[in-house]
């Protein structure tokens, strides 16, 4: 008797958690503002190289150092520390991950005649761009941005998140899309007047808690993949300072299958057309709705027609957020 209750117990865990594990809201507050972003990477990314006497190490452009001498570092004044010495040659043992395997290598330091070690390495730690909020959970106050991930624009790898926030930033200027080359926005940035913090870096886009006043009763339903449809929908997004506005697209097809690449639509707004020349950097994130639902978020432009671009589906930046 014992044996069966026990059974039954685990027969209903086993088809409940999944369950749980993936409900998600089903509406949401859209966004469409401009946002600053700023990550601070969980180790120290490899970037580039540059010539010194130093032996070479195994180390790559993209490789993500997370230990000095068996010390964890996260930031590059960790590392600085770690180096200063008066000795005038040091190996250090240099614990990387090169995608997500954890490997080491040695790395020898020269003093130069100027007291400054010399390392070889060009590294960075942190990240600051702008991108645009597509939603708010009233019911969590967890966010979702960008609808991609945030990557370094050298060696495309995605950083590691120690911590991060989004923060007030106004739209000053925008450089227009032309010939297969995408524009870009330009913005001022009010780092003091955080939003909320980022702590998920993921393929379908950043993730965090907002913390800052918004209204939860604006509320728009959320659109399965199957709902979207081809034919017209709007995007909102933010063109003048912080202001949140509305512009038609067209919706040319719709891939299910794709992980970040679900919605192909043309901008058919003239307004837009003439104020951006079409997709332009940091309209990543811009929410697309079409029939009173919230549908995806810009991704992508379309290099060789930057008046197309991409989306992805709400319902997978949902299910990316924990």
């Amino acid at each position: 008797m014992n044996f069966k209750r026990k059974l039954l117990i685990l027969f209903l865990t086993l088809f409940i958690l999944p369950f749980n594990t993936f409900a998600i809201s089903k509406y949401l507050v859209p966004g469409g503002m401009n946002l600053g972003i700023n990550i601070q990477s969980d180790g120290i990314l490899v970037v580039g190289f540059y010539d010194t006497k130093n032996e070479k190490s195994d180390l790559k452009v993209g490789d993500l150092i997370v230990f000095i001498n068996d010390t964890k570092i996260t930031s590059i004044n960790d590392m600085l520390k770690l180096i200063n010495t008066n000795e005038d040659t040091i190996s250090l043992k240099i614990g990387y991950k090169r995608k997500n395997v954890l490997k080491t290598t040695n790395l020898s330091l020269v003093k130069e005649d100027d007291g400054v070690f010399k390392t070889g390495l060009y590294v960075k730690d942190s990240v600051t761009g702008i991108g645009t909020l597509t939603y708010i959970d009233p019911k969590t106050n967890r966010y979702g941005a960008l609808g991609h991930s945030i990557t370094d624009s050298k060696s495309n790898v995605k950083f590691e998140v120690k911590d991060g926030k989004i923060f007030k930033s106004d739209v000053l200027s925008i450089d227009k899309s032309r010939d297969g080359e995408p524009g870009e926005k330009n913005a001022k940035f009010y780092f003091n007047s955080v939003y909320g913090t980022i702590d998920q870096n993921e393929e379908t886009g950043i993730y965090g808690t907002y913390s800052d006043d918004y209204d939860s009763k604006k509320l728009v339903e959320v659109g399965e993949i199957d709902d979207i449809k081809l034919g017209n929908a709007i995007i909102r997004t933010t063109l003048d300072n912080n202001e949140v506005e509305d512009f038609n697209i067209e919706i040319l097809s719709v891939d299910k299958e794709n992980t970040t690449k679900n919605i192909l639509f043309k901008i058919i707004d003239q307004k837009l057309l003439e104020k951006t020349g079409g997709i332009v950097k940091g309209m990543s994130g811009s929410p697309i709705i079409q029939n009173n639902k919230i549908i995806g978020a810009v991704t992508h432009t379309v290099i060789s027609d930057n008046t197309k671009g991409y989306g992805i589906s709400i319902i997978k930046m949902l299910e990316s957020m924990e």
